[in-house]
């Protein structure tokens, strides 16, 4: 986790969880994250297809030069990263993991800036994992912010946590090194056959094409 906010809200959700999978959607307190509101959302479980922004941030909404309420988080992403999105929901919703995404934006004028998205699951009585907290903030503010508006987006990077991980941020005794948060990157769809072996890891599994890479605790 590289930028303030995400390391913020994720230590706010930690806290509130405490030994359980996600804390309830009612427990989310809006005066005690104040100064992340800004880049916060909460999205809504319609479908695989349909996860729908409840809430949005005002310098999320300025970044995209709209008003994102009740738009769909999956619009906007080639088919690769909307399959890959869509997974990564699931295993929000269903498996309470959490997922920190490097993501980057692009405007018609093909300017790109590069950004930082957390997903958290939130529980609903009755319904399960049904909810999603979430923030995304541009790592570096671009000059052009408010003016053009993205209009799609790619996935760079991705990192799942499971319930009962933490990120070593949280924990004074570990290290980034010793971390045993399971990684997802990228497979290198564009490298040949050959290279694609060379760089293999062993354990690793594919997911949409996302290759995963399981942590292992020391």
């Amino acid at each position: 986790m590289k930028h303030p906010v995400t390391q913020r809200l994720y230590g706010y959700w930690d806290g509130l969880r405490g030994d359980r999978p996600a804390p309830d959607r009612n427990e989310i307190e809006p005066g005690a994250i104040r100064g992340l509101l800004g880049d916060t959302f909460i999205l809504e479980l319609i479908d695989r297809d349909t996860y729908r922004y409840r809430l949005a941030g005002t310098r999320l909404c300025s970044l995209h030069c709209r008003e994102l309420k009740n738009r769909n988080i999956l619009r906007g992403w080639n088919d690769e990263d909307h399959e890959a999105l869509s997974t990564l929901l699931a295993a929000v919703t269903e498996d309470a993991a959490a997922a920190v995404l490097g993501i980057a934006g692009y405007t018609e004028r093909k300017q790109a800036v590069e950004m930082e998205m957390l997903l958290l699951p939130l529980h609903i009585p009755g319904e399960g994992c049904s909810r999603v907290l979430g923030s995304c903030v541009a790592l570096e503010q671009p000059y052009w912010a408010g003016m053009h508006p993205i209009l799609s987006q790619s996935i760079k990077s991705v990192r799942l946590l499971w319930p009962d991980e933490r990120p070593s941020f949280l924990d004074l005794r570990g290290s980034a090194a010793a971390s045993p948060v399971p990684q997802i990157r990228r497979s290198m769809a564009s490298v040949s056959p050959a290279a694609h072996a060379a760089h293999a890891v062993a354990g690793a599994r594919q997911v949409q094409h996302l290759r995963v890479i399981e942590g292992g605790k020391s």
